[in-house]
């Protein structure tokens, strides 16, 4: 009896711990930004990287909110590229 309460006892944690490595890799659908958006940002988890280009590029920022809901922010930024100075 012992050791059937301790194997479903056993698959409840692991179907708990795997729901929440499922939530973790969940990724949240793309936001475009306009500039009249208001954003909530508590926390900065990544900033895509911009290429060495001159010309406008789009780029991504995954961040949560203050009520920690993680959102993906898609928008352009300028490229790090050189000028002709």
């Amino acid at each position: 009896m012992k050791a059937l309460v301790a194997l479903v006892f056993g698959g409840l944690c692991s179907t708990a711990m795997a729901n929440e490595v499922a939530q973790d890799l969940k990724q949240p659908p793309v936001e475009r930004y306009n500039y009249s958006q208001h954003l909530d940002i508590a926390r900065v988890i990544s900033v895509s990287e911009v290429p060495d280009v001159r010309e406008l590029v789009p780029a991504r920022m995954i961040y949560e909110d203050s009520k920690g809901q993680r959102h993906t922010l898609e928008y352009t930024a300028m490229g790090k590229g050189l000028t002709d100075d």
